[in-house]
């Protein structure tokens, strides 16, 4: 089951201090780490949007721009963010450059949550094949319209992307 996978506990400071499954990591709130991709197109012009599936256990049915996923035991972000990427889009791609780091703490249903951010970027045109239980739509959006949807706080943008989203994208050849 997804759900026990053994994943990497992190301290509060970003530093791997040892493994649990999953589950455990989340009703504990134990600190971990999740690294995605945002899938640029080739020209820069759009990012790539989706609706993650009502069936997923942490924020069901929001959008996202990254394809993630939280860091397995004895794996690194990048490793996450290549192997996610693989996974939710059917894009292999090598993730390459420095990632944009954050840190989140909030709350899923009735869970806290304390994760580490890793996100990447990857420039890319389609097309993609979702993975059924993970991602139920996708579409291209001009980061001018990502924009204007996080300026509304009632539309369901999973948290904890937001918190480093400004970060990837850009207006006019500026970063946000």
């Amino acid at each position: 089951m997804p759900d026990d996978e053994i994943v990497a506990v992190y301290d509060e400071h970003g530093h791997v201090v040892g493994a649990a499954p999953r589950t455990e990591v989340y009703e504990r709130g134990l600190w971990h780490a999740s690294a995605g991709v945002l899938v640029r197109s080739t020209d820069g012009s759009r990012v790539y949007v989706h609706r993650r599936t009502t069936t997923k256990s942490v924020f069901a049915g929001m959008h996202d721009v990254l394809a993630g996923g939280v860091v397995d035991a004895g794996e690194d972000p990048r490793q996450t963010a290549s192997r996610e990427l693989t996974e939710e889009l059917g894009v292999v791609a090598d993730v390459t450059g420095d990632p944009v780091i954050g840190r989140w703490t909030g709350r899923s249903g009735a869970a806290t949550v304390r994760c580490h951010l890793f996100a990447y970027e990857v420039r890319h045109d389609g097309p993609m094949h979702h993975q059924p239980s993970e991602i139920a739509d996708g579409w291209w959006w001009s980061d001018v319209e990502v924009l204007a949807h996080l300026d509304d706080p009632a539309w369901p943008f999973v948290p904890d992307t937001r918190v480093i989203v400004s970060a990837l994208l850009q207006v006019g050849g500026q970063r946000y």
